[in-house]
């Protein structure tokens, strides 16, 4: 009795399946993950000539062109957000909100949104810019 002798597998034919399953799963993941949330409103952040890095803050008040505002993505009113401003920042001194208003805001909404903040007991406030032309 004969038996055939198996044929030594390359090794490209032994790390195909392996490559096929690693971008099958790089492809999952960009298409199921989300880098970061979604802003509730669309918001262009006027033009700055600094340039200087933004570091990773904790909570961000956002005011829309209308004059929203939104705290990390949920929509408030003035009254709710100077509540939930005082509430997040119990026990904790010296920390910055970050402030991204859009460049069609207008100044004195952006400026009562501060005053809000400030009356809540917000001690620094980082207005978010882009960095724009000379």
């Amino acid at each position: 009795m004969r038996f055939q002798s198996r044929q030594s597998r390359s090794d490209d034919e032994r790390i195909l399946p392996l490559i096929n399953v690693v971008f099958l799963l790089l492809i999952f993941f960009m298409l199921a993950g989300q880098f970061s949330a979604a802003d509730p409103f669309r918001i262009v952040p006027p033009q700055s000539l600094g340039e200087g890095q933004v570091a990773v803050e904790e909570l961000v008040v956002q005011v829309a062109a209308e004059g929203q505002l939104a705290l990390d993505g949920v929509i408030l009113e003035d009254a709710a957000l100077k509540a939930a401003m005082a509430d997040r920042l119990a026990g904790r001194e010296g920390m910055k909100i970050r402030l991204k208003a859009d460049s069609e805001a207008p100044a004195l909404r952006v400026v009562a949104v501060m005053e809000v903040l400030r009356e809540a007991g917000v001690e620094k406030v980082q207005l978010l810019t882009v960095a724009g032309g000379k």
